[in-house]
């Protein structure tokens, strides 16, 4: 089961053992956080919502608030100007947990998967 979940403006296809790099969320790391904005819900049974699928939700487990590589912006004009600037986006790494479709049917991460063994003790 896999489904198309909007977290913090952006639109993800997430399914459980997943792990996502999103824009900075305000949760602590090591708590689930609970995503009711679901479009889509694909697997066995397909469930396209209008504009959500109702009682769907995803649960997804906050690993670490961390900052992206630093990207180099260099602007030249002729001559001998140049200016250099670098940025380092903050972003959260998220572990997708669960997808609930909203009908009774769930689907978690496996114990086996080799993220729940490092990440969900």
């Amino acid at each position: 089961m896999y489904s198309v979940v909007e977290i913090a403006g952006f639109q993800y296809k997430v399914q459980p053992g997943d792990m996502l790099d999103v824009q900075l969320l305000e949760v602590e790391p090591g708590k689930d956080t609970t995503f009711t904005k679901v479009f889509f819900i694909g697997g066995e049974k397909v469930t396209v919502g209008k504009p959500t699928v109702a009682g769907a939700h995803v649960v997804a487990r906050v690993l670490r608030h961390d900052k992206a590589d630093k990207i180099h912006i260099l602007k030249r004009r002729p001559g001998r100007y140049a200016k250099r600037k670098g940025h380092r986006q903050n972003f959260t790494a998220l572990l997708i947990t669960e997808i609930t479709d909203g009908q009774g049917k769930t689907k978690k991460i496996e114990a086996g998967h080799k993220l729940a063994a490092k990440y969900l003790k």
